[in-house]
């Protein structure tokens, strides 16, 4: 029987005997981590294995590890990173860039896979903008549409390498919201054609396995219904951006959503995305999610099973080497 088509988060360091429960009974089709549930290397290998266990097969284990200040895996036990933007800035011309970017995401990914983490959700193809909000700016890659692309295409090379997923993110766009979608519902009041600069770089990496949606209102394509719950949008994502992979949402928890989490989880299933994805923990929501989601069938089931063939065991790595050659393209920086 085919998983369901939901991605839980859990509430701490350890699965409690209540939550495997639930998660053996929901069988969700992957999990997603945060720092609440990151203690040390060890703890965290024995809770992946855990959530795996709960379920009974090699379920998918999401993270956002973006480096800088969207890292749940933070030093000593883990390496440190400035923010993309702040990475990608200091260096002198698009090939530096580029190479450090696919450096820095193999390294994260050779720590990923050591811990159980087989999903990472970047690249970040969010055009940045001066308007846009903090919240998303400093994880951009920079402002213009054809670098984001080739940035965000390193990102996922680095992680496929390293037999991480990458899951890009915000589609269409997340660069013109001036709101934290985790507060409040952004709204963008553009004509469709000035989006066009928005959706370049998803359509450069439609082929990727797995997308994220954003949690705003285009209003020229539809003003009333934000991307994750927009039959329109979706279609648009589908249709002129291509993206032919598994679509999740993002978290159904933020403020931008309305309803109750049934309806949420319901309303965004029917817009056309293949998976829920819901990370607080709480486990109220997380059964009103689970009610409301039915297991993978159809093209979604399809594109999940796709995605997770790309998810394959990394070639031998040497680790300090590849640090030493990322110390040595970020040199120039100081050159």
């Amino acid at each position: 029987m085919a998983a369901r088509a939901v991605i839980f988060g859990v509430a701490g360091p350890v699965l409690s005997p209540e939550e495997r429960r639930f998660l053996a009974g929901a069988d969700p089709w992957g999990f997603i981590l945060f720092a609440r549930n990151v203690a040390d290397p060890a703890q965290l290998a024995r809770l992946t294995a855990d959530l795996r266990d709960a379920v009974s097969r090699d379920a998918p284990v999401l993270i956002d590890q973006e480096g800088g200040r969207v890292a749940r895996l933070r030093g000593p036990a883990w390496r440190e990173w400035l923010p993309a933007l702040d990475e990608c800035r200091r260096l002198p011309d698009r090939a530096r860039r580029v190479a450090a970017m696919r450096l820095r995401y193999r390294l994260i990914a050779h720590e990923l896979r050591a811990a159980g983490i087989d999903v990472d959700c970047a690249p970040v193809l969010d055009v940045a903008r001066d308007e846009t909000h903090a919240v998303i700016r400093n994880r951009a890659y920079g402002d213009d549409p054809a670098e984001v692309a080739a940035i965000g295409r390193a990102v996922a090379d680095g992680l496929l390498a390293g037999g991480v997923l990458p899951v890009m993110k915000h589609v269409p766009g997340h660069g013109r919201a001036t709101l934290d979608s985790h507060l409040g519902l952004p709204r963008v009041d553009v004509p469709e054609a000035a989006l066009a600069a928005d959706f370049a770089p998803f359509r450069a990496m439609a082929d990727l396995p797995m997308a994220m949606t954003a949690h705003i209102v285009f209003a020229a394509v539809d003003p009333e219904a934000p991307a994750t719950q927009s039959p329109r949008m979706v279609r648009l994502i589908r249709e002129e951006i291509g993206f032919d992979g598994l679509l999740m949402t993002d978290d159904l928890s933020m403020k931008a959503l309305g309803g109750g989490f049934g309806e949420r989880a319901a309303r965004s299933l029917a817009a056309g995305c293949d998976v829920i994805l819901h990370c607080n923990g709480d486990p109220a929501e997380m059964a009103a999610v689970a009610e409301a989601t039915p297991r993978l069938a159809g093209r979604s089931a399809e594109r999940a099973e796709a995605a997770l063939a790309r998810r394959v065991a990394p070639a031998d790595f040497d680790g300090a080497r590849a640090a030493a050659e990322f110390a040595a393209v970020t040199a120039v920086a100081h050159a």
